[in-house]
């Protein structure tokens, strides 16, 4: 009967996932109130009891607690300090005083009833307990999941012992579930309940693109290269940017893969959802041109007291660099921390508070090159005049003369035109033109002589032949 006892307590802990010390807690509980309820009447009740079992054999003993006083006031719970001292010498005031009761009945039917019930609800306690301590270590993992149901509240989703709520504010935008689908999703919330632990989980959480980075990229899950930023706009497209920690290790092309495979497979399970991977750098300059990709950045003025980042990008790239209802910009703000007001070339030509602003701050970062703070506007609209292939050169200096004109003189290096004059006249000069004069009309006269005088005789004899012809008529 004992081993019985034992197997069956070890065979609900492996089939439970319980630790075996609560499931005897849990039957020593259900022993105590079965023991109560077959004393009903004698007052018991109210008596101080406890109930141990053995781990090893499975017998079980009762005893009762008396607390030691110098005046008894309720002698149920308390015993008088000299009659404690004739159990226990060593015992002392405020001490306890513990003795075994007998049990020389069986408890009944009613009391094994209760006994049982009292064993269901504290393991179905303990298995709250175990699947909150679970969850809520895994908050802020990404799990798997079936999709169980879909209601207004939200989509249920079993996770094997438990149930999740994905709530609509958690979902992505145009995304459908169907009942039995496999998805990922991120752990957002752990929450206490009378009928178990509540999951809240996620599919909108920027930390949810981190995580599938991590699974899908070894150099991410070991920490050679680390994620610095994410910002996302769910069901669209999300940016990141990544930094390498170990030299010699390439952060973008570790997250991207051999043709796009790693970072493909994250957006298969984003729905689609596209997710570009910028490199990270502590110049917040080349981080606002980076993360404005795939458009190219010609110029990026920071202003620090107004937290915002001045972008000049070509006049074709500036749609790009905006994206679709702003979207790429608002990415770019978010994974920066920084404002950013973007501005094609020819508009920042005409905008004189930029001209100002550029003279005095100097640039921030420049497109293949970097340029010290407080350079001249004239040397900063010449270095982006060289890049995108504009002409701003004559807003700048305020002269008449154009660009290529400037530059042609300073390729040259000429102040007057003589040099040019004297070369043509070098080409082109003849020591004496009568030669020339002379062949051009010796070809005239032989070329005319024998084409004029055939077709000219030939004219006469026909005229005169019609003449004749009308006269004899």
């Amino acid at each position: 009967m004992k081993s019985e006892i034992i197997a069956a307590i070890n065979q609900l802990c492996s089939e439970k996932g319980l630790s075996s010390e609560v499931v005897f807690e849990a039957v020593e509980a259900a022993l105590l109130s079965a023991y109560k309820r077959s004393e009903r009447g004698s007052g018991v009740a109210a008596l101080d009891i406890s109930v141990h079992m053995d781990r090893e054999t499975g017998w079980f003993e009762i005893f009762r607690h008396h607390r030691v006083t110098e005046e008894v006031t309720d002698p149920r719970i308390e015993i008088a300090l000299a009659e404690a001292q004739a159990i226990d010498p060593n015992v002392e005031l405020e001490g306890e005083i513990v003795t075994k009761i007998q049990v020389n009945k069986d408890f009944g039917r009613i009391a094994a009833q209760t006994a049982k019930q009292v064993i269901l609800q504290r393991i179905r306690e303990a298995e709250r307990e175990s699947l909150y301590s679970e969850y809520l270590n895994r908050a802020g993992d990404v799990v798997n999941g079936t999709v169980y149901r879909v209601e207004h509240r939200g989509v249920i989703i079993s996770l094997g012992k438990a149930e999740a709520l994905m709530p609509p504010s958690e979902q992505i935008p145009r995304e459908y579930y169907r009942i039995g689908q496999r998805i990922r999703v991120y752990v957002l919330e752990v929450r206490r309940a009378s009928r178990g632990p509540q999951v809240i989980v996620s599919r909108t959480h920027p930390d949810l693109v981190r995580r599938l980075i991590e699974i899908e990229v070894p150099e991410v899950f070991s920490g050679a290269v680390e994620i610095k930023a994410i910002a996302r706009e769910p069901g669209a497209r999300s940016k990141v940017a990544v930094a390498a920690r170990e030299p010699g290790v390439d952060p973008v092309g570790a997250c991207v893969g051999i043709r796009g495979m790693r970072v493909q497979n994250v957006v298969s399970e984003l729905g689609g959802e596209k997710v570009d991977i910028v490199a990270w750098n502590p110049d917040p300059g080349a981080l606002v041109a980076n993360s404005l990709s795939p458009a190219r950045v010609a110029s990026v003025t920071i202003v620090e007291d107004e937290n915002t980042a001045i972008v000049v990008v070509p006049d074709d790239q500036l749609s790009l660099a905006i994206g679709r209802a702003g979207q790429n910009a608002r990415l770019s703000a978010r994974l920066t921390g920084l404002r950013i007001d973007i501005k094609s070339v020819s508009e920042a030509r005409e905008d004189e508070e930029w001209i100002v602003l550029e003279d005095e701050e100097g640039l921030e970062y420049i497109e293949d090159g970097q340029l010290e703070p407080g350079a001249a506007y004239e040397e900063i609209v010449e270095y982006v005049e060289e890049i995108v292939g504009t002409e701003a050169g004559d807003v700048v200096a305020g002269e008449e003369e154009t660009p290529a004109e400037t530059l042609v003189e300073e390729e040259l290096g000429a102040e007057d035109e003589a040099p040019a004059e004297v070369l043509v006249e070098e080409e082109l000069e003849a020591e004496d033109e009568a030669p020339a004069e002379d062949l051009v009309e010796e070809l005239g006269a032989e070329d005319e002589a024998p084409a004029e005088t055939p077709v000219e005789e030939g004219l006469v004899e026909e005229d005169e032949d019609d003449v004749k012809d009308e006269v004899e008529q």
